[in-house]
Order: structure tokens, then C-alpha cells, then sequence
């Protein structure tokens, strides 16, 4: 897989702001991708070394069967801290490594962190997404930003993310009885049309399956 856009990766948290804010104008939460979805992809991230060194996965699944098509890994020295509302500056690096790597190019990723569920309206599923021309969905374990109203207990129950006044995600349940996911759009997916890739990537667990596949190759030693 090609990675066409490039930008110079920060040092600082005022150069992440900047960057931030200048690609921000390019996120688009309208869905904008060809149907039907044949692959759907999970990128993740692990760390070895205290840290020092970063282990990017990504995982392509077909869609809807979820079954493993191919895989990859790299790693790459860690730049930059871990920040709240900065994930992407630490992860994004090697993730494009890894995603270089593959060669079933996925309709739809779905990243382990949020979308335009951010402060900046930026996320680390925008930020990938701009950056690979790939629709993206967000779907986050917490909650970054918003309020929200209680959740129903049953799989499938959702409720809106509300930042001063706008709707940036929802919180939706997964699995009756277990803890919620942060649902967002990242880039070319809407809202509702990012619930339903989630719903329908999680058959049996509370996350993706992307995701939990992801996560076993970044985690492994």
C-alpha cells in the first residue's frame, strides 16, 4: 500500500496543536466510499523496550465473514510522549509503516482510539485516515470528551456524545451487560453508518474484531 501525504512529524505539543489545526478542515464525516465492503481493516499499537521502540499492527479482515486476510507488523523508535489528545503523533508513524507493508488495501479501517471525539475534532482515526486517503471509524475503550445521557443495558443500545452543543460520537454498547465503546467518525463515515461497521464487527466481543486482532499481533513477543 502506497502512503501518499506526508507531513513532518512534532516535537513539541504547539507543533501537534498546529498540525492539528490545519488538517482538521480536511476531515469529512459524510460517508464517501464504495459499497460493498469487501475488507475492513484494525490497526494497533504495542511497545517494547520501556517504551522506546513502537510495534504498529494491522490486521485486514474480509467483511462480513471477519475472516483473517492478511497481516503485518513494524516498528519504529517512539518520538513522542504519550499525551491525552495527542495519541496519533505517537502511533501514526508506525502504523504507516506497517500499512506499507500490506497488499489487500481495506475499504474501512477501524481504529482503536477516537475519531472527531476529540478536542481538536481530530483524532487518531482522522488523522490516519487524512493522511491515507482510507475511510476511518474511531472507536475508543474511554471517554476523551462529552457528555452523554445513561445507557441502556442491551447490545445495541446507543446515546449521543455531546460537546459544547454538537454531537461528536455516540456511546454505544456492544455486548448486554458489558462496558460501552465511544463510537465517532473519523474520515468519509458518517455517525450512524459508523455504528452499524461497528455492530457488525463485533459478533461476539465488545470490541472489533479488527481491533482484537490487532491487538494480539501488537502485544505479542
Amino acid at each position: 500500500m502506497k502512503i501518499n501525504q506526508h507531513h513532518t512529524w512534532p516535537s513539541t505539543v504547539e507543533e501537534a496543536i498546529t498540525i492539528q489545526e490545519q488538517l482538521r478542515s480536511q476531515v469529512i464525516i459524510e460517508d464517501k466510499f464504495k459499497e460493498p465492503v469487501q475488507y475492513v481493516a484494525g490497526v494497533d499499537m504495542g511497545f517494547e523496550a520501556d517504551g522506546t521502540i513502537s510495534r504498529a499492527a494491522v490486521a485486514v479482515l474480509s467483511f462480513p465473514d471477519l475472516q483473517v486476510i492478511e497481516t503485518t507488523l513494524a516498528h519504529r523508535p517512539t518520538t513522542f510522549p504519550y499525551i491525552p489528545g495527542f495519541l496519533s503523533f505517537r502511533e501514526i508513524p508506525a502504523v504507516l509503516d506497517a500499512l506499507e507493508k500490506i497488499t489487500t488495501i481495506p475499504d474501512i479501517i477501524l481504529c482503536d482510539g477516537q475519531g472527531i471525539a476529540h478536542p481538536r475534532r481530530l483524532g487518531i482515526a482522522c488523522h490516519l485516515g487524512i493522511l491515507v486517503d482510507i475511510p476511518t471509524i474511531g472507536v475508543a475503550k474511554s471517554l476523551l470528551i462529552g457528555k452523554h445521557e445513561e445507557l441502556p443495558e442491551t447490545r445495541g443500545s446507543r446515546q449521543p456524545l455531546i460537546h459544547r452543543g454538537e454531537t461528536i460520537g455516540a456511546v454505544l454498547r456492544t455486548r448486554t451487560g458489558v462496558k460501552p465503546v465511544y463510537v465517532s467518525s473519523g474520515y468519509k463515515v458518517s455517525l450512524t453508518t459508523a455504528i452499524d461497521y461497528v455492530l457488525r464487527c463485533t459478533p461476539k466481543y465488545r470490541l472489533p474484531e479488527t481491533t482484537r486482532v490487532a491487538d494480539k499481533l501488537a502485544s505479542a513477543r
